[in-house]
């Protein structure tokens, strides 16, 4: 007699969709199997994000990544998540046009598990994603603070400060919405804006730094716990530290080697 394998139900778009004024969503980033596994099923969606630039490669900025180590890491999160429904982040240089936005996304698509891809950019993008989206790629757009921007832009500067930007914001995201994307990151945006942006779309809003007042929450893993201490944003809330608990216990590690305390006869064939 066999025995067969729990089915483990993947959580989808339409289910991440409905949740819009129903559930806050929860996201957070992962760049391998490892902490993948460990956050999945327990937030809605992992982001697999260019961030790992920074985090992951100690880099300055996010403009480095390139679509190889995304689906790379893509492929790592895959393997280790079941249930969280997993998002590529399309790096800088990867949408120049809608013809190489639609080849690259094709093959995060052939090459990796992921249920869709995340792409920066406003209006102007919402061509592309109509593209996508009739190709069968679904899309979540990153309006607001876009990292990939920054070194045009200054640095990493808080969005719809002013009235105009304000309503360009809005315009931005009700495009984005009407050339299908399923879902909106809204990145450094003012906390008030934001609440209008999703008040006003129909798709679900998922926020960083942007308040309290949108769909969901997204957080890089590493800052969410600890683990990168070069700066601290002001959005971001340790609900662990991390890198101190790791140093600790590495220290331990290091003395019980030194002090022959490691490894015991338990330890030892």
């Amino acid at each position: 007699m066999s025995i067969q394998t729990p089915k483990i139900e993947k959580i989808t778009l339409s289910q991440i969709q409905k949740k819009k004024n129903q559930e806050k969503i929860t996201m957070i980033t992962a760049y391998d199997a490892l902490f993948a596994k460990i956050f999945d099923g327990e937030v809605d969606m992992i982001l697999v994000g260019d961030s790992l630039e920074m985090s992951f490669f100690g880099a300055k900025d996010t403009l480095g990544a390139t679509l190889e180590q995304m689906i790379y890491h893509t492929q790592a999160v895959c393997n280790g998540a079941k249930k969280s429904l997993i998002v590529c982040d399309i790096p800088f240089g990867s949408n120049l046009d809608s013809q190489t936005m639609l080849q690259n996304a094709t093959r995060i698509y052939k090459e990796t598990e992921a249920q869709a891809i995340k792409i920066e950019g406003g209006r102007e993008i919402a061509p592309t994603i109509n593209l996508l989206n009739q190709k069968g790629i679904a899309t979540l757009a990153h309006i607001g603070l876009k990292p990939q921007f920054a070194r045009m832009e200054g640095g990493y500067k808080i969005q719809g400060k002013e009235e105009k930007q304000a309503q360009s914001l809005l315009q931005d995201a009700l495009e984005l919405q009407d050339a299908g994307a399923f879902c909106l990151l809204l990145e450094g945006i003012k906390a008030e804006v934001a609440e209008t942006i999703t008040q006003k779309v129909k798709i679900p809003t998922i926020g960083i730094g942007s308040g309290v007042g949108v769909d969901g929450q997204v957080l890089v893993w590493s800052d969410a716990f600890g683990f990168f201490e070069d700066f601290k944003p002001k959005f971001v809330r340790h609900y662990l530290k991390g890198a101190n608990l790791i140093r600790d216990a590495l220290k331990n590690y290091v003395q019980d080697v030194k002090t022959s305390k490691f490894p015991s006869l338990d330890e030892s064939y």
